[in-house]
């Protein structure tokens, strides 16, 4: 399953340029100099390419993992020698509908519980949640709910050591009413949850449209933070000169705060995919 609800026909098409026939790995890249900063990409945005190729491409750029794979996949990663950072959201849990509501959590639960024993056995460090939309509800609601349905699947991800993120997503522009869609409501959440398993996917595309000021409120909110994803605002494309975001700088102040854990390149490129890819993984090099 890709992680969005589509994938527009524009996307495919220039992914699927990339992907004619089974294309062969490009040029080996050499692996990151410093590699302070441990680089991943997800799958969603290449969606015309056949897994296998991505595999094999992110690999030889030193790229370590294609993330947001379901359980089907996750031996292709394995195939070519990387991890999945990150395991894709389970089925009763789409961006829309999540912990936020009561009555979601009994499927929510179910589905996590069947989840996090073979992400364990695969050898996968996280497993993705979302928060749902607001559609009314307060924030402080939505914050009790959340905490509340979290608490039953702590116990089963503290056993396992399996760390579960929610995605900090913005609701102006991609994610109309999502809830968790402010640093702060996250960071709040983290803490009630009070689970050294329970962290946040700072989106860094997203929480630029909501909030901007990055840097700051990444020192402000490094422990609340176990994963991170770039992409370029206008736009959600290269995070090249074309864009606001200074990604270098941004990199700095993540591996400034003792970050050990995954960047996810997650921008929809618009001219040759692999070239873009490399090129980010360069940027974020730091």
């Amino acid at each position: 399953m890709l992680r969005r609800e589509f994938l527009t026909a524009s996307v495919l098409s220039v992914a699927g340029v990339a992907a004619a026939g089974q294309p062969a790995a490009i040029a080996p890249t050499p692996s990151p100099v410093k590699g302070r900063l441990k680089q991943s990409v997800c799958r969603w945005c290449y969606g015309g390419m056949p897994l296998d190729a991505l595999c094999a491409n992110a690999a030889a750029m030193g790229i370590v993992s294609v993330e947001l794979l379901g359980p089907d996949e996750w031996a292709v990663a394995k195939k070519h020698g990387l991890t999945c950072a990150v395991a894709t959201n389970v089925k009763s849990n789409p961006i829309p509908k999540g912990f936020n509501r009561v009555e979601h959590h009994d499927a929510i639960v179910k589905d996590l519980e069947e989840r996090l024993p073979i992400v364990k056995e695969a050898g996968i460090p996280q497993q993705i949640v979302f928060s749902g939309n607001r559609a009314g509800m307060s924030d402080e609601d939505g914050l009790k709910n959340c905490a509340a349905g979290l608490a039953r699947v702590m116990p089963t991800a503290e056993r396992l050591g399996v760390t579960i993120i929610m995605e900090l997503l913005n609701s102006k522009v991609d994610h109309k009413d999502y809830m968790c869609d402010r640093t702060r409501w996250g960071a709040d959440l983290v803490q009630r949850v009070g689970s050294p398993r329970f962290k946040l996917l700072y989106d860094i595309y997203h929480m630029q449209i909501m909030e901007g000021d990055v840097i700051r409120t990444i020192r402000d909110h490094a422990d609340a933070i176990g994963h991170y994803h770039t992409a370029g605002v206008p736009g959600r494309h290269e995070i090249d000169g074309t864009q606001e975001l200074n990604y270098r700088a941004i990199c700095e102040a993540i591996v400034e705060k003792g970050f050990t854990g995954y960047l996810g390149q997650e921008f929809i490129p618009t001219r040759d995919p692999m070239t873009s890819l490399r090129e980010a993984v360069v940027v974020c090099d730091v």
